[in-house]
């Protein structure tokens, strides 16, 4: 993992526990000002011992501060657990961002919006934005209590009836499929949430031929690779040529030659190590790139993606 660099300084100006879900206010250091932001941007909050962990903002991009909802998972990889325990009032912390992924880019038709658990977070500033917009909108929060479900109350106060909540001890589990039949003609959808249930909005999505973008917060599952030989992949910038076994990345590749190339997640999912392609087929694998931005071949994902033919070329 190589660390993002240019990293702000920002202190926990507010911190509030529901579940064990923490949302943490962030604001800059000694009062300077945040970057801006748009709906759908995270941000990497780095760590003790290098660990670095990528938030999606939530809140309103007009905010002055930056809102975080942080997940406490017993058997995470360890960044949850430590800001839900340690990111106290008045924590000093570094960040690196915001980057945006998964814009909210709309032509000002309806906008159907699809979260679960933790993954209400980068919805939640769509929501504020289609809302400023005077764009027509749905948010659909899904969650297994009520208790669990993170910043319930300023979304139904924000919101209005544009927010459902569908409860699953309550009884009130979303129909995907009657939510996607419920559309109207131009509705583009967005969603974020565990694995499983955006498994089930690409399926409902799909039936309905609903326009839909995703966020995953884990890797998807992928099928073998293309290409199980050894690659070549001629770094443009560096004037080197690098061999890639079917065993190693592209990234560690790359950094045994001493190429640095910014990197994080090393799963596919936070964008960091983005790099554009020059030259050859690429067998894109990670969690980020839409079908048509696959179809582009223009940048990868080298932590996790590889070569679909024998050379590659890329501006490294």
């Amino acid at each position: 993992m190589t660390p993002p660099t240019s990293a702000i300084d920002v202190t926990v100006a507010s911190r509030a526990v529901t579940g064990d879900v923490v949302v943490l206010d962030l604001a800059g250091a000694d009062g300077a000002p945040l970057p801006t932001w748009t709906a759908g941007s995270h941000i990497d909050v780095l760590m003790p011992e290098g660990v670095v962990r990528q938030y999606s903002l939530c809140g309103d991009p007009d905010d002055d501060r930056w809102r975080i909802a942080v997940l406490r998972e017993a058997d995470g990889r360890g960044g949850s657990r430590w800001l839900a325990d340690h990111a106290l009032v008045g924590t000093a912390l570094q960040v690196v961002g915001p980057r945006n992924h998964f814009a909210f880019e709309t032509d000002g038709g309806p906008v159907l919006l699809l979260a679960a658990g933790i993954g209400v977070t980068p919805l939640w500033s769509m929501a504020a934005e289609a809302a400023r917009d005077g764009i027509d909108y749905r948010l659909r929060y899904s969650g297994s209590s009520r208790a669990s479900m993170a910043l319930v109350r300023e979304l139904t106060a924000a919101h209005g009836d544009r927010c459902s909540l569908h409860v699953s001890d309550e009884g009130t589990r979303l129909d995907l499929d009657a939510a996607f039949a419920e559309a109207t003609t131009g509705t583009v959808a967005y969603a974020c949430g565990p694995r499983r249930y955006l498994e089930a909005v690409e399926a409902a999505a799909g039936a309905h031929d609903v326009p839909l973008r995703v966020e995953h917060f884990t890797p998807v599952e992928v099928d073998e690779p293309v290409l199980h030989d050894t690659f070549e992949v001629e770094l443009a910038m560096t004037g080197i040529t690098v061999e890639v076994p079917p065993d190693q990345s592209i990234l560690a590749a790359v950094e045994e030659h001493g190429v640095l190339v910014l990197s994080s997640c090393t799963e596919g999912t936070c964008g960091t190590c983005e790099t554009p392609v020059l030259a050859g087929e690429v067998d894109h694998r990670d969690s980020i790139l839409t079908p048509a931005e696959r179809e582009r071949n223009d940048v990868m994902y080298v932590c996790v993606s590889r070569a679909a033919c024998p050379r590659l070329t890329l501006d490294l």
